[in-house]
């Protein structure tokens, strides 16, 4: 800093250089106003003006990282303030996207080649908002034994400012990082229908924390805090840095209003000129995407319109293992009937009712025992999970059962599916145990409709499992406190904060906002999936089963049957199920992410003495487990973080489950689930029995019974232009491999 640059210029320590030797250096600073390309802050524009007539200016001063204060012989020395020249005649044309929006630049420094850069990155506000002043760093990485002396006192005051207190309600200006429990989904002042149970914090309901608003409670229930408006949602508290840029948020508005304007409005005149919520035909749910939404581009899709293509079962299930709800897809195990883990004391027997007779002509000439020990049986599971609260989720709109779908793994390498068994609890008590029926692929005649509602039905569990697992629970919840215990344990002059904190990028306000209008009660999460209500109470029982280590690609993949250890392979992993592509190139970039944090940790820390003495790093990993995933801070399998191999280990899970699977799990959505009959997210009717008004239809219009029964046309409008904003990459996404700022990550010492 101020002794480094002169020390360049002179060649000699900044103590050892006279007054008359000292040089003016020019530096040049690029600002963004609040209100550039934010059309929805005219406060923000009136008060830059304000402060421009004023006088008040923005003002910086360096920091010595080789002399201390006179006065505080443990701070550097502070230089005079400097203040921008020209703040108010200069006029700079802004680019959207451009990096120097947040920079420092000293400019025709001697002994440098180029301009030495400061990269800030960070929105600032009026002195009087803050306790003590902004600080900022240059792009050196120090561990927190290496830094220079004068500017550790920095170093950790800035971390004590981003922890805060613990009190009060944040602010637009705060950049206070902080945890709470998910106790702000329900709105129970607005009625007993609104309210919701508080996740985390107990034993019934664990989940990964959240970031803190300071909100005031409820009047109805002081567990629960207050909501804003629904037009304020944008508005959420989150870290000031941590919320959209620009060119995201315009995007974020852009997109959600195309989803509504082309997608929405046109349907809503025939709505309202209409009795009726339901398709007539499969014609009828295409003609939703003429002059609105248009159909996603591909062959998948083609097929479907032209051919109808969903009805055939090679093809429907080898769509549904490529969707990201197949981390859910395992190999069967080495007992048959597929058993279950529900406790028999609350649910009674829950055994599959999958008997031989179903599959055994179906396994090209192998007996079952055989297929199993040759790795060919495949399950996709949702029965344990789903049947504990299906007699609540009955009790909705909703009329679904709980899934098992086995399938066989063919001499091509593509799944064909076997069985399909739906369940319900026992009318006389969940311990009587499951009242099942299982269906098998048929094409022609009432057996062939029977199938096709089968498949509907497991598609129905499957797309919720991916909407509220898979995707929410295992990208997007699980990742918070990650970035919450980052931003108050790490200084971000630490080699590990650089490392991740690019892969967080807008996780904290994609995250309020859903609170505010997706997973919140009545939200539209509720309304387009099956779980309704009972969506994120359901989430965290399954997160009882999360384990960190079992996020790591390799793991998750042996443990699921899908590969087995082989060192002859690439990776050292021979994959059962050839035709998998989240397998095929997550492997690929898993290595590619584990190799480079592998030589980036190396670099930093040279032994495991270091990573064990690294006093940010333990202090991070204890809150992390201890605060961050509070719920699950006895478990044995965390890492203990005193080695080397822990931490890279560690750094290369959550760069995946924040990047990669985060990619694999959301931006394909459209493309698999855009079309609704091919991935129903809700069934409103249970299957027609025999003698039955609805039975004796189904043989008559199978059509009409099966729109009838997945989603209505209204929630099919809403769902789809949910998932195709979800779907939508932003104008400025940061890729793999390519940098957001100046500094981008680079290793140096």
């Amino acid at each position: 800093m101020l002794g480094e640059i002169v020390e360049k210029l002179v060649g000699r320590k900044a103590e050892e250089v006279e007054d008359d030797e000292q040089k003016m250096i020019k530096g040049r600073v690029v600002v963004m106003k609040k209100n550039v390309l934010d059309f929805n802050d005219l406060a923000a524009s009136v008060l830059d003006r304000f402060h421009e007539l004023v006088g008040h200016k923005v003002s910086l001063q360096l920091i010595s990282s080789v002399n201390k204060d006179s006065e505080n012989r443990v701070k550097g020395k502070v230089g005079k303030a400097a203040y921008l020249e020209k703040w108010i005649t200069t006029f700079t044309s802004l680019t959207p996207g451009d990096s120097a929006f947040d920079t420092l630049t000293l400019e025709q420094v001697p002994g440098h080649s180029g301009p030495i850069h400061f990269v800030c990155n960070s929105w600032i506000y009026p002195a009087d908002k803050y306790k003590t002043a902004r600080i900022f760093f240059t792009n050196k990485s120090y561990l927190p034994s290496e830094t220079p002396a004068p500017l550790l006192p920095y170093r950790e005051e800035e971390l004590v400012n981003l922890r805060g207190d613990g009190s009060g309600q944040l602010e637009e200006w705060d950049r206070v990082y902080d945890y709470a429990y998910y106790n702000d989904l329900g709105d129970p002042d607005k009625g007993q229908d609104l309210a919701r149970p508080v996740l985390g914090g107990s034993s019934e309901y664990p989940y990964p924390r959240r970031g803190r608003t300071g909100r005031p409670p409820t009047k109805t229930d002081p567990n629960s805090e207050s909501r804003i408006s629904l037009l304020m949602s944008l508005n959420t508290y989150v870290p000031r840095d941590e919320r959209f840029g620009h060119i995201k948020m315009s995007d974020f508005l852009g997109y959600g209003l195309k989803s509504i304007f082309q997608f929405l409005l046109p349907e809503f005149k025939d709505l309202c000129e209409s009795i009726s919520n339901e398709f007539d035909s499969f014609e009828d749910a295409c003609g939703i995407y003429e002059g609105g939404f248009k159909l996603p581009d591909g062959p998948l899709l083609k097929n479907i319109y032209d051919n109808i293509h969903w009805s055939c079962s090679r093809s429907f299930f080898p769509v549904m293992v490529r969707e990201s709800s197949s981390t859910l897809c395992r190999k069967s195990s080495k007992e048959f009937p597929p058993a279950s883990n529900l406790d028999t004391k609350l649910y009674g027997n829950q055994t599959s009712t999958i008997a031989p007779h179903h599959i055994q002509n179906e396994l090209d000439g192998l007996t079952i025992d055989e297929a199993i020990k040759t790795n060919r049986l495949y399950i996709l599971n949702h029965h344990d999970s789903l049947m504990p609260y299906l007699r609540r989720i009955n009790t909705t709109t909703t009329k679904t059962y709980a899934s098992r779908t086995l399938l066989f793994l063919q001499n091509d390498g593509c799944l064909r599916p076997l069985a399909i068994e739906l369940s319900l609890p026992h009318p006389d008590g969940d311990q009587f145990g499951a009242v099942s029926k299982v269906y098998t692929p048929s094409e022609d005649g009432i057996e062939g409709s029977l199938w096709q509602l089968a498949k509907a039905y497991a598609a129905v569990n499957d797309s919720g499992v991916h909407q509220l697992i898979s995707h929410w629970l295992h990208t997007h919840a699980v990742i918070e406190p990650f970035v919450i215990a980052t931003n108050r344990q790490l200084s971000v002059l630490h080699p590990i904060y650089k490392l991740l904190h690019p892969h967080f990028r807008d996780t904290m306000n994609i995250n309020a906002v859903a609170r505010q209008v997706l997973i919140n009660g009545g939200g539209i999460l509720e309304a387009t999936v099956f779980p309704a209500k009972y969506s994120m109470e359901m989430s965290a029982v399954v997160y009882k089963d999360w384990a960190f280590p079992d996020q790591a690609l390799p793991v998750d993949l042996v443990k699921r049957g899908i590969a087995v250890e082989d060192s002859n392979s690439p990776h050292g992993l021979r994959l059962l199920i050839e035709d998998y592509p989240y397998a095929v190139d997550g492997l690929e970039i898993w290595s590619a992410i584990k190799s480079w944090v592998e030589d980036y940790c190396n670099f930093y820390y040279a032994s495991d003495d270091m990573v064990q003495n690294d006093r940010e790093l333990q202090s991070w990993w204890k809150e992390l487990r201890e605060k961050g995933h509070g719920d699950k801070k006895n478990e044995p399998w965390w890492p203990k973080m005193q080695t080397r191999k822990e931490l890279i280990d560690s750094c290369t899970i959550i760069i995946w489950v924040a990047s990669a699977l985060h990619a694999a799990v959301n931006f394909g959505q459209y493309h698999y689930a855009g079309y609704m009959p091919n991935r129903p997210t809700i069934s409103r009717r249970f299957m027609p029995e025999p003698g039955t008004k609805e039975y004796d239809e189904l043989r008559t219009n199978p059509d009409k019974v099966f729109l009838r029964t997945i989603t209505a046309r209204l929630q099919t409008l809403v769902g789809i232009a949910l998932i195709e904003l979800l779907s939508r990459h932003s104008s400025d996404e940061i890729y793999l491999g390519q940098r957001d700022t100046l500094s981008g990550l680079q290793m140096h010492k």
